[in-house]
């Protein structure tokens, strides 16, 4: 089996409560769809919990609309923490968050009517806006949608990073994660990065997709995704996560929906990026790590500046829990998509609150 990147399937986000934060998800991003829940003990982790195990509560959210999901994530062994500098723009790790819309105008003058913390004007159909936890996110117009649900927003379509050196990260994100194609290659003090923390410096700023449509079981409920790398002159930026926990508050994690996990693992090593986690060391008797009610193989790597990238092969996915109905994906030709009746029975999952 030869590699297979599907597609964006959750950014990772550090809070400080799971059902608080993912109700403001729900009501303004539309992630309404539980796809797992987990309350256990984060054991893996090690490299980057100060070596010790600690329990959390995780939640996969998903918007049916399409997009990448929010993995909402707290610790509950410890106080989560919050950096304790100012996280200027252009620092290093996940800046902010790509939303998608079918209607940027629109989502803007709702967001804007309903007393969001929106973030400056709109600009070449985008804009900003950050949540009451601080972080920010980028609605950004598409035309790649799995459903028509008329809500404002889909979900995850990409990530804006700080990076050092651009032409190095691309090791990453465009020789193994596939963002081979450059849409633009700036350099310049920009007018939409102003209303930012720390945008009123001189970036590069270089955004990337991929020259070939994704493939996969979720690919179609996933979308195409952009990843744009930026890189700050005139200052020394810092590390996001310097001196705190995987886990802590902030964007913690890009996951991506994968098959061929040991022939990535290989990739990844030749390439001088090795998993830095892998949960084989702790499958079960079918070769799987348990995720609540989902199970399936996961990775980390790091990009050239510590940024994590996750990978997850989905072995079993639950598609209606109410009925006991859950995917063997094992069974399944990954590069197939699932049938669009299927994708949209995951829309059942709704939660209520």
């Amino acid at each position: 089996m030869n590699k297979l990147i599907s597609g964006i399937q959750q950014i990772g986000i550090g809070v400080p409560n799971v059902y608080e934060d993912w109700k403001w998800y729900k009501e303004n991003f539309g992630m309404d769809i539980r796809i797992f829940e987990d309350d256990t003990v984060a054991e893996l982790m090690l490299p980057y919990t100060g070596g010790k195990p600690h329990k959390r509560h995780a939640a996969l959210a998903m918007n049916i609309s399409g997009g990448g999901g929010f993995e909402i994530w707290q610790y509950t062994s410890r106080t989560p923490q919050g950096p304790n500098f100012d996280v200027l723009l252009g620092d290093l790790g996940i800046n902010i968050a790509k939303i998608k819309s079918p209607n940027v105008e629109k989502a803007y003058n709702d967001f804007k009517s309903r007393g969001l913390d929106v973030l400056g004007s709109l600009v070449d159909k985008h804009f900003f806006v950050k949540d009451p936890y601080g972080n920010i996110f980028q609605i950004v117009e598409e035309s790649n949608w799995f459903k028509e649900t008329g809500k404002l927003t889909g979900a995850i379509a990409g990530a804006i990073i700080g990076v050092t050196n651009i032409d190095n990260a691309r090791k990453v994100y465009s020789d193994i994660l596939g963002y081979d194609q450059m849409v633009y290659d700036r350099e310049d003090i920009f007018n939409d990065f102003k209303v930012l923390p720390g945008g009123d410096k001189k970036f590069r700023r270089v955004l990337l997709k991929s020259s070939k449509p994704r493939k996969g079981a979720f690919s179609k409920l996933l979308g195409e995704s952009t990843i744009e790398l930026i890189q700050v002159f005139d200052r020394e930026p810092n590390k996001i996560f310097k001196d705190r926990f995987w886990g802590d508050l902030g964007f913690i994690h890009l996951c991506y929906d994968i098959s061929g996990m040991e022939v990535l693992k290989q990739d990844c090593e030749s390439k001088g990026f090795p998993f830095t986690v892998d949960s084989s060391v702790k499958h079960n008797d079918d070769n799987s790590f348990d995720m609540g009610e989902a199970a399936g193989h996961f990775s980390y790597i790091e990009d050239p500046d510590g940024t994590l990238i996750e990978f997850v092969e989905t072995h079993k996915v639950p598609i209606m829990k109410k009925f006991g109905w859950y995917l063997n994906m094992k069974k399944r030709d990954p590069k197939k998509s699932l049938p669009n009746w299927m994708l949209s029975a995951l829309g059942l999952n709704k939660v209520k609150f």
